[in-house]
């Protein structure tokens, strides 16, 4: 199941978890984005017992996307232990995504 973060939930979210994270900073207008959705929701399946996967939406949730110096979208990013290890910018297949995570 695909996580919904936001600002105000965050750090318990995703800073805080006790698995790895993978979260998609994304906005309902980008394309790109809309083509990665099926991508996610295919990872959030594949990773339930090894990983959360989630989105957030940077027109709703500014700060966090300032914080982790978002600036273009899709961007991902793959934290563990509450840093962030990779960030992946622009549309990605579920192997590239999968590769660079470490799967």
């Amino acid at each position: 199941m695909i996580g919904t973060f936001t600002d105000k939930n965050f750090e318990r979210e995703v800073l805080k978890s006790e698995l790895p994270v993978l979260v998609e900073f994304y906005a309902d207008w980008c394309g790109p984005c809309k083509m990665m959705a099926p991508i996610i929701e295919g990872l959030a399946e594949e990773l339930k017992d090894k990983a959360r996967v989630g989105k957030l939406n940077v027109d709703e949730n500014q700060q966090t996307a300032q914080n982790y110096g978002v600036m273009s979208i899709p961007t991902l990013i793959y934290f563990e232990k509450g840093n962030p290890l990779k960030t992946m910018i622009g549309f990605r297949n579920k192997e590239e995504i999968l590769q660079e995570i470490g799967k």
